[in-house]
């Protein structure tokens, strides 16, 4: 049992330390592009896709709070 907990712990430190290496490495672009003036660019181009992005998160969630609709069906 101690092995199995020993990997899992294992397991959440990797995990943790890739989600730091990611979030690290989105500042340093966001970083660079701002310094280059590109910022405001990649904003335009990118706030449309997390927009529709989070309308279908959301839609994924009232979905699975609805339970008993079918698939496709509304409210």
């Amino acid at each position: 049992m101690e092995t199995y907990l020993n990997l899992m712990l294992i397991r959440f430190a990797l995990l943790a330390a890739g989600a730091v290496a990611l979030a690290l490495l989105a500042f340093a672009v966001a970083l660079v592009l701002k310094r280059r003036g590109g910022l405001d660019r990649v904003r335009r181009h990118v706030d449309p896709l997390a927009r529709s992005a989070l309308r279908a998160a959301v839609r994924r969630l009232e979905e699975g709070a609805g339970g008993d609709r079918r698939k496709g069906e509304r409210r």
